[in-house]
């Protein structure tokens, strides 16, 4: 019965979460300022709940490390994403088999 109960939270939350900005703005927002913060809230975020797991992936900070310069390096370049992905994959790896 317990696991009913929390989808429903969980279903709660969701829609609370989606209905109150509509409900709150109504109106086109006009602050230049906080349309700026609102368009950069999800690279913020984005970037807190990535960037602690990336260094805390392989264990060693040094491969995690290397596999992001190499990451950072290719996206800036605009190569796809999985030619980015597996090419800092295997920067971390190869880094992991010399340190």
């Amino acid at each position: 019965m317990s696991i009913v109960i929390y989808i429903a939270v969980m279903a709660g939350v969701t829609y609370l979460i989606r209905m109150i900005p509509m409900t709150v703005f109504r109106k086109k927002i006009r602050s230049r300022f906080f349309r700026s913060f609102l368009y950069y809230i999800p690279y913020a975020v984005l970037s807190a709940m990535t960037i602690p797991a990336i260094f805390y992936s392989t264990g060693n900070i040094i491969t995690a490390a290397v596999g992001t310069v190499v990451a950072v390096i290719l996206a800036y370049w605009n190569l796809p994403l999985i030619v980015v992905a597996l090419a800092a994959s295997a920067a971390a790896l190869l880094t992991g088999f010399f340190v």
